[in-house]
C-alpha cells in the first residue's frame, strides 16, 4: 500500500489521509488511496507592550508555517504595530511541562505600549478583516500611497506565472492561496502560501516588517486569487502601490485602490489582464 508523502518542505502545510477514489470512467471503480490536503488549524495571536500583559487580539484559521510572520503582518495590517522597531520579541507561548506544545498561540511583545482592541469573531480563511468594510475606516489608517515608479505592463502580466512557480505546497494539494512580493524588475523577494488569502499576504508583509523593509513603496504584490477590500487594505498598510491579482477585484477594492492612489490589476492570466485603477503608471 502507498504511504503518505513525507516531504519536509510541505509536512506542516499538508496532511495525508485515506480516501475512497471514485472513477466512473472505467465503471463503478472504488479504490482506497492516500490523498494530501492542505492543513488548516487555528492560531491565536497575542500582543502587548512594556508593562502590559499579552492579550488576545484574534484567532485566525491558517496553514501552519511562518507563524511569526503571520502574527507580525496581521498586527501591522491592523495598525497595532507601526514601525519595524516596535517588534521586541515574537515567540510561541509557553505551556506547562505536562502539556504538549501545539504551536497554536503566538505572542508578539513590543518596545512601546500598544493600543489593542480584540476582535470578537474568529478570522476565518475566507475573511481577514471581519467587520471592517468602510473605505473611510481604511483612510484613517492608510494615507494615499506614493505613486512610485512606472511599471511595465509585460512584467505585471508575467508575475502570476512567476508566483505559481514558487507554490510548492499547492503542487501537492491544489488547495492553497499564495502571495508574492516582487521587486520593480520582477525579481521575487518573498512568496508565502496559506489556506487563507489574507494570511498569505500577512506572512509576506510580516517578513518585510521583521526585515525592516517597510514601507514597500517600490515593491509589487501579486496574489493568486481575487483582490478583495481586505487585500487592498493590507497592501496599503505596507505602503505597496501596485497590486496584481489572478482573479477579479471587488467593487469596494477598486474604490479603495482609487482613493489610495494604488495601481490595481486583476484577471491577470494567459498574458492578459484588466487595469482597474492607476493605469497612468502602467507603461
Amino acid at each position: 500500500m502507498a504511504r503518505p508523502p513525507s516531504n519536509a518542505a510541505t509536512r506542516k502545510a499538508t496532511t495525508a489521509l485515506m480516501v475512497t477514489r471514485l472513477d466512473a470512467t472505467e465503471g463503478d471503480v472504488r479504490q482506497q488511496r492516500f490523498d494530501v490536503v492542505v492543513t488548516e488549524e487555528p492560531l491565536q495571536i497575542l500582543a502587548g507592550g512594556p508593562g502590559q500583559p499579552s492579550v488576545p487580539v484574534t484567532i485566525t484559521m491558517r496553514t501552519p508555517g511562518h507563524d511569526f510572520e503571520l502574527a507580525v503582518g496581521f498586527l501591522w495590517s491592523e495598525g497595532i504595530l507601526t514601525a519595524p522597531h516596535d517588534v521586541y520579541e515574537v515567540r510561541y507561548c509557553e505551556v506547562p511541562p505536562d502539556e504538549a506544545q501545539l504551536y497554536n498561540v503566538v505572542s508578539v511583545r513590543a518596545r512601546r505600549p500598544l493600543t489593542i482592541t480584540a476582535r470578537t469573531t474568529v478570522t476565518t480563511a475566507a475573511c481577514g478583516i471581519c467587520g471592517t468594510t468602510s473605505i473611510a475606516d481604511l483612510e484613517r489608517v492608510c494615507s494615499a500611497r506614493p505613486l512610485g515608479s512606472p511599471v511595465d505592463a509585460a512584467l505585471l502580466l508575467a508575475l502570476p506565472d512567476r508566483l505559481r512557480g514558487a507554490q510548492r505546497a499547492f503542487d501537492v494539494t491544489g488547495g492553497l492561496h499564495a502571495a508574492g512580493l516582487f521587486e520593480s524588475d520582477g525579481t521575487l523577494v518573498c512568496a508565502r502560501e496559506d489556506v487563507g488569502r489574507h494570511n498569505a499576504v500577512d506572512k509576506v508583509i510580516g517578513r518585510a516588517v521583521l526585515d525592516a523593509q517597510v514601507p514597500l513603496h517600490e515593491r509589487i504584490l501579486c496574489v493568486s486569487g481575487r483582490a478583495s477590500f481586505e487585500i487592498v487594505q493590507k497592501a496599503a498598510a505596507a505602503g505597496i502601490a501596485t497590486l496584481v491579482a489572478v482573479s477579479a477585484p471587488s467593487s469596494l477594492a477598486v474604490q479603495a485602490a482609487e482613493r489610495l492612489g494604488m495601481t490595481l490589476v486583476g484577471f491577470v492570466r494567459d498574458g492578459a489582464g484588466n487595469v482597474y485603477t492607476g493605469s497612468s503608471r502602467v507603461g
